[in-house]
């Protein structure tokens, strides 16, 4: 059971990053609210000025340089044919930041309602809103997207928009999804989520065909050129109607992105050594350690940043099949736990940049540490018994050795003595 110590950044330019820590709520049921989360509070009032991690004096201009695997062939990534590159952004009714991230704030819906019974919900839009021709975003263009993503768009549509029973407008400006059942919490933001496309675009058009025409976008960038398969290079959108919206201030702040496509992730790691791109996500603990040992990186023009993080990850583990008789024994499972040697493997294989899985929340405020405190001790009582005992009275901690050779001779005695052999 293996965890990246962090996230790894490199980058042969500063960028700044910051992160709080959010309090969460649900909305106000029935009434029109800026924000819906299914966690507690949004973190972000109905009258806030900017996002915390953001700068909203950041200055705009320049060009970030960006790249991507594989290919390209045609901008519409609602489909199944093709393979979509980065087209003309395209904007939700509701978006959520990186620091509150279970909540949804208004984007092209200006505030939301959600019915008492949580059958419906109605989203008023704003005024602003504008297509990248000039023309606005309108109540048909919601509904327009949500039957045209449900029925000709990738299955995932269909499926994530199946409790959708009906789209109406009842209003000049507000739009109300009726589901097919009451009391599900999370359907409101799904829909919050919609994507929308601009009905008198596609009316015409085979939408469900891959196309090297540049759909129109909402967002605050727009393809300026592209060659098919190798590079597609986006522009900022001037007038953008949603720059001066707080969720929006101090970001998208760059006037060109460009995209390089790269068929081999070995090439794009040696173009970037190369200066070809700005900056790179290193997932590999090899290249982590060994790659970039560069003259750019000794003289600082290249530079290699860790990001420590909160986000929770996923469970990596053999789970035996307790139903068979070699796994019944808890002795025979726990001494199969000290055959592997992690802190050799660590150090001989990953480079030292791991760090083992202690909890199935691990990295997050809910990994387990200690002992039992006494509000958790109210809930693991009744398992009293059913339970090993070593849950009540000694912290879990996985087997561990110095790390000097493949499972230690220590580790091994006790695997055996575990398993009576």
């Amino acid at each position: 059971m293996l965890l990246p110590r962090r996230s790894l950044l490199i980058g042969s330019l500063a960028l700044p990053f910051a992160a709080s820590w959010a309090r969460r709520a649900s909305a106000d049921e029935g009434q029109g609210v800026h924000a819906l989360s299914l966690l507690g509070e949004p973190k972000y009032g109905p009258d806030f000025q900017h996002l915390d991690y953001v700068n909203p004096d950041a200055p705009k201009g320049g060009t970030l340089r960006r790249y991507a695997l594989g290919s390209f062939d045609n901008f519409n990534a609602f489909i199944v044919r093709g393979q979509a590159g980065p087209g003309s952004s395209i904007e939700s009714l509701m978006t959520s930041p990186e620091d509150d991230s279970e909540t949804e704030y208004g984007l092209i819906a200006e505030s939301v309602e959600v019915g008492p019974d949580k059958s419906w919900v109605a989203f008023n839009l704003r005024s602003e809103p504008r297509w990248h021709d000039g023309k606005p975003i309108t109540v048909d263009d919601v509904i327009f997207s949500l039957n045209i993503l449900k029925e000709k768009g990738i299955p995932f549509f269909g499926a994530y928009y199946a409790n959708v029973s009906k789209a109406e407008q009842i209003g000049e400006r507000k739009v109300k999804f009726s589901f097919s059942s009451s009391g599900n919490r999370e359907l409101p933001t799904i829909m919050g989520q919609l994507s929308i496309l601009p009905k008198h675009y596609w009316e015409g058009r085979d939408f469900e065909s891959p196309t090297a025409d540049v759909p129109l976008g909402s967002g605050p960038y727009k393809v300026d050129s592209f060659e098919i398969g190798r590079s597609v290079t986006l522009k900022r959108v001037q007038d953008y109607w949603g720059a001066k919206l707080p969720i929006n201030i101090g970001q998208s702040n760059w006037d060109t992105v460009r995209y390089d496509y790269y068929r081999d992730s070995t090439v794009a790691l040696e173009a970037f050594k190369a200066g070809q791109y700005d900056s790179r996500l290193e997932s590999s603990a090899k290249n982590w350690a060994t790659a970039y040992d560069t003259p750019a990186l000794r003289d600082g023009r290249m530079k290699k940043v860790e990001l420590p993080n909160d986000n929770p990850v996923g469970m990596q583990a053999f789970v035996f099949n307790t139903r068979r008789d070699v796994f019944k024994d808890r002795r025979v499972r726990e001494a199969l736990g000290y055959a592997f040697d992690f802190e050799w493997t660590n150090k001989t294989i990953f480079y030292g940049q791991y760090t083992r899985t202690k909890s199935y929340f691990e990295n997050s405020e809910l990994a387990s540490t200690g002992l039992p405190n006494p509000d958790e001790l109210k809930v693991l009582e009744k398992y009293r018994g059913r339970i090993p005992d070593e849950v009540f009275t000694k912290e879990y901690q996985p087997p561990s050795t110095d790390g000097s050779a493949p499972t230690s001779g220590k580790q091994s005695r006790s695997s055996r003595r575990l398993d009576g052999k």
